[in-house]
């Protein structure tokens, strides 16, 4: 099921209304294997402190990890769920800056896929957050 195909114009049409449209997460690729990212800092991503949301950048990095899986599931799997999750956190962007993400796949197997995404503050080119996954492949019962 895996495809080359880059669907993350369908998937940007499928997060309408939902946590990722809600952040106005952008996706620029996301084929089998991998899956690049982004948002624009809003107030929306920040917290009561005025400080960019450490949930804000888990979202756009689960978000690209998950969206890569849906691109890279195996034959016979219908879906997939994250069993875990782990970031850690080493800059911040300011209002206005973009926040990319790439995600690409470092395990792919039967039953699940680990994903690592970079999450770049684009404006000074840091690393904000280091992302690491893991998704259990779902198949029909």
């Amino acid at each position: 099921m895996a495809t080359e195909t880059d669907i993350s114009g369908e998937l940007t049409a499928r997060q309408e209304g939902m946590l990722p449209g809600q952040l106005e997460l952008v996706w620029k690729e996301v084929i089998n294997r991998r899956a690049h990212g982004s948002f624009v800092v809003a107030k929306q991503h920040l917290a009561p402190n005025g400080y960019l949301h450490a949930a804000s950048i888990i979202a756009l990095a689960d978000s690209a990890c998950g969206y890569g899986c849906m691109a890279s599931l195996p034959d016979g799997a219908t879906n997939f769920t994250t069993i875990e999750l782990k970031a850690n956190y080493l800059g911040s962007a300011k209002l206005g800056e973009t926040v990319t993400c790439a995600a690409t796949l470092k395990h792919g197997g039967r039953s699940t896929q680990v994903w690592d995404a970079e999450v770049v503050n684009a404006a000074s080119g840091k690393t904000i957050a280091l992302f690491r996954c893991t998704q259990m492949i779902l198949y029909p019962r």
